[in-house]
Formats: C-alpha cells, structure tokens, sequence
C-alpha cells in the first residue's frame, strides 16, 4: 500500500504546494510504514527529479493533454484510477484551487473521508488518522478523526516546510481511462494571474499588502517598490480590490485568497474580520496605519502608527541601506 499525492506544474517547476504535499505524505508513510507514490502530469524529467526529492518512492508519469486545463472532474477521476491502481488507502491534495475541486469529487466516488485545509501532521489513532485544521475563520483549530477506509487531507499551502533530498524515485507510464467522464465543465481559457518576478500570493513566504489607507492606485508605487525591495509579493484587501485599484487576484481575505506567509506586512488597512480570517496563520505581523484603534494593532506582532506616506518610504530606503551593507 503507497499514499498516493496529486502533484501540479506551474511556469515549468513543481509547485511549492505540491511539494509540501509530497513531505506531508512522507511523514505519514514513516508513521503508517508505507511509501509514496506521486502522480506527475504532463512532467518533464526534471520536474519528475524534484518529485522524487520531496519524498516519493514511486512516481506515475501521466501524459493527456486534456489535464493541462485542470478539469476537476478529469482529475479527480485519474486520481481516483491511481488510487485502485495503487491499493492507495490515503490520498494527498494541496488545499488550492485544484485541490478544492478535486478532492470533494473523489471523496465522494471513493466514499472515502476528507478533511480539507490541514495544517499540521497527522496523528495515528489505530485506523483513523486524526487531522487538525482551522476553523470558525480561523479564530479556532479543531481535530477531526477520519475513519473511513480510504481517507483523503488536503494541505493548506505554506503551512510545512519544503525538504528536498536525493531521493530518486521509480518512474512508471500511467494512463487512465476518461472516456466515460462526462465533464460538464468546458475550459475555454486559462490565464495566469502570477506576477513576473514574484512568487504566486498563495505561496509567498513575504507579503506587503495594502488597503484604502492608501488613498487611490496611483499611490501603489511604493507598495511595489517595498514589495521589490524585500523580493515580496504585493496583496490588497478586498475594498481596494473591489474599486478595481488592483485586481482581485491580489484580495486576501475571507472571500478572497488565504495565506501564511513568514511576513505579512498590512499598510493602511483595518484589519476586519473578514480580512483577518484569511491572514491570521502569517507567522508574524506588521501593522502600519495612523489609526491607533485600528482593531488590526490587536492582532499584529510590530505595529507603527503614523502615516504611511511618511513611513514606507524611510522603511524601504532602510532596506535598501540593510542590502547594501550585506554586500
């Protein structure tokens, strides 16, 4: 028995979120003492290397252009063709876009128990696997017991770290029947909402976001410096991106994207609820606003009150001060 992982490309490399699955499924294998057996889809050898640095044993290179639209109905029934393949009792997804679809579907084709938006390693319970996750919008973690047969987690992303090895895994042609799906989802376009240069928002280790403190989208241009500055990537809050000042790829938040960056730093922003439940799991905190009872100083770790039009360009030209003396 192998606990199969759902692995994704993304501009030619692996995505960091499916390698944290690969690393999460390697835990649980040295608990369960079983092994990992990763699906590549349309991968090149480089790409299938770096799977099998992250920990997978076995690695079954599926090649269906189909797949490349991400169809969460072909998806989810290659995974689950993989799973019978495999005799695979525990399956992996990272909790994105693709994970959300995906798992819910084969869930249910594989009757199996899911728990999506794990962020921490599993314990073992005799056969159920406990699984501990946010919720309440974060405010709170529950731990949930997956009984079933089969058993599917999906991982918040940015929630483990990444370890790469020199493992090298067994590759294996796989190709799975889809001729009796009958998708009812038609993929017309994809388009890329990633930034050249930055790191995807939902795998960013450093973020500089920034609210309506800042008055308007012609005053952004310090927010990218910073952000260039600190090789982060820039994020907003969702009145900013409802305005249209920056689009809506970039609202975290509640309705928006949820992250757990190393680094969140929020200029100009309040801090709502709504805001705070999709940035609260950052490990640290900085809040910069003139509004001393901005509810955001309650949940920051480094707060500054003053104006950022003052503040940000004397934070950015310190760094630029820090990186020269590093050189």
């Amino acid at each position: 028995m192998s606990i199969l992982v759902y692995t994704e490309i993304n501009k030619g490399k692996v995505k960091k979120a499916s390698l944290e699955a690969i690393n999460y499924a390697a835990k649980i294998a040295e608990l369960t003492g079983s092994s990992v057996t990763a699906i590549a889809i349309n991968a090149d050898a480089a790409q299938i290397e770096d799977i099998g640095k992250a920990g997978a044993k076995k690695i079954l290179s599926v090649k269906n252009d189909a797949l490349a639209s991400l169809d969460s109905m072909l998806i989810s029934a290659t995974v689950e063709q993989a799973a019978k393949a495999e005799g695979s009792k525990i399956i992996i997804f990272s909790f994105d876009i693709t994970g959300k679809a995906a798992a819910p579907r084969l869930s249910a084709r594989l009757k199996a128990g899911l728990v999506a938006g794990a962020i921490d390693y599993p314990s073992v319970n005799g056969s159920a696997l406990e699984v501990k996750k946010n919720v309440f919008s974060g405010k709170a973690t529950a731990m949930y017991s997956i009984n079933s047969d089969i058993k599917i987690i999906s991982l918040l992303p940015n929630s483990f770290p990444v370890t790469l090895g020199t493992n090298a895994a067994t590759v294996v042609d796989f190709s799975a029947d889809l001729s009796g799906v009958n998708s009812k989802i038609v993929v017309k376009e994809i388009k890329s909402n990633d930034v050249s240069g930055m790191v995807p928002l939902h795998e960013a280790e450093l973020v500089v976001s920034a609210g309506r403190g800042m008055k308007g989208p012609e005053n952004w241009g310090m927010i990218e410096e910073l952000a260039k500055e600190l090789k982060a990537t820039t994020a907003c809050s969702r009145p900013v991106a409802d305005m249209h000042w920056r689009s809506h790829h970039e609202h975290v938040g509640q309705t928006g994207v949820a992250i757990r960056p190393n680094l969140y730093i929020a200029i100009g922003i309040s801090g709502a609820i709504q805001h705070l439940a999709g940035v609260n799991g950052s490990k640290t905190i900085v809040v910069i606003n003139s509004d001393k009872e901005a509810p955001f100083f309650k949940s920051a770790d480094y707060g500054i009150i003053g104006d950022a039009f003052t503040i940000v360009p004397k934070l950015i030209e310190a760094v630029k001060k820090f990186k020269a003396n590093q050189n």
